[in-house]
């Protein structure tokens, strides 16, 4: 008998277990269940993965019914691993969810987190919006169960995720709910690295003043590299230098931050002066000034004009002589004056 034929037999088995009589008033959800998850393996085994999935989650239905909590979120956890391998992702955000309220209301949390984990990883990719809520939840019960440690790396796997989807403003609240977790273990070489990719979102957001807030609020667990960098790249864009600010994002610690942050450093814009002045003195390959070409006549008239003026001014002033009219001679106008004194006083 092939597995085929022994999964189809399982089948028959579970229906009939459901079916009721006169003589059977409710059906047997017990063997119902585990004749489907016979069934399931035996296709699971033929590679007949839609079927081996049907199984599964009529499985985890009969176990519903008999309160089987357990074994319910079971089922519909290999059904959404079946899901994997047909490479069909449509469905295990849901799957992912009802096993993990399953395993809740079995009293055990820890293995409905570890559910909703495996299914964003599956997600990550092609679905991030689908994993940042598995995420979220993830971090949620986990922090429910007084367990700060790994609610923080559930949170830094939803903060990277909102990065990437470019919703800022929801990632830094993100980073700093992962920081006040890490402040409960009192992990303070993480809470430095997490300033800094706080300071890089809020710069994101275009908001330098949250930046700076971010920076003196918890700078104080930066280390020495961090803390100078941050100073670096703030003064930058206070000063409006870009080259000081593209120094600063190319430091090595920023480059091997996690691959998120360092693609967030890589685009984040330079600061640009808005009233820009340009340095006194000639530019460096400028272009001549414009010369008109009457301008070297002009000059050349100016200076000969220039010249006789200069020649008129310093010559002495001199009477000219009216035309056809000889000017008396100066010696005989005074021999007349005295012969007339002489008669005169005779």
């Amino acid at each position: 008998m092939s597995k085929i034929e022994e999964a189809t037999d399982h089948i028959r088995q579970a229906e009939k277990a459901l079916k009721t009589t006169l003589l059977k008033w409710r059906p047997d959800f017990e063997v119902a269940a585990d004749e489907y998850s016979n069934a399931a393996t035996c296709f699971r085994v033929a590679k007949s993965y839609k079927e081996c999935k049907e199984c599964w989650v009529k499985a985890g239905d009969c176990y519903k019914q008999t309160r089987s909590w357990f074994h319910a979120a079971k089922c519909i956890e290999q059904a959404l691993l079946i899901n994997k391998e047909m490479g069909d992702l449509s469905n295990v955000s849901q799957l992912a969810h009802s096993a993990c309220s399953l395993f809740q209301q079995h009293g055990s949390p820890e293995s409905g987190v570890t559910t909703l984990d495996k299914a964003a990883k599956m997600l990550e990719s092609t679905q991030p919006e689908q994993a940042l809520e598995l995420f979220k939840r993830a971090a949620d019960i986990v922090m429910g169960e007084d367990s700060p440690r790994h609610a923080a790396e559930y949170m830094s796997k939803a903060a990277r995720l909102l990065v990437k989807l470019q919703r800022y403003d929801e990632a830094a609240d993100a980073i700093r709910r992962e920081i006040g977790m890490h402040q409960q273990i009192k992990h303070w070489q993480s809470i430095g690295r997490l300033t800094v990719a706080l300071v890089l979102v809020q710069l994101a957001r275009d908001d330098q003043v949250a930046a700076e807030k971010a920076f003196k609020e918890w700078g104080n667990y930066c280390e020495a590299p961090e803390v100078q960098t941050l100073e670096m790249l703030l003064q930058a864009y206070d000063n409006e230098d870009a080259d000081s600010a593209r120094a600063a994002l190319n430091s090595p610690f920023i480059k091997h931050m996690d691959v998120e942050y360092a693609k967030l450093a890589r685009g984040l814009s330079l600061p640009q002066q808005q009233y820009s002045v340009p340095p006194a003195g000639v530019r460096a390959n400028a272009a001549e000034s414009y010369v008109s070409p009457n301008a070297s006549k002009a000059m050349g008239q100016s200076t000969v004009e220039a010249e006789v003026n200069h020649a008129t001014a310093n010559q002495p002033l001199e009477k000219k002589a009216e035309p056809g009219v000889s000017a008396p001679p100066v010696q005989k106008a005074n021999e007349e004056e005295d012969e007339y004194e002489e008669k005169t006083f005779r």
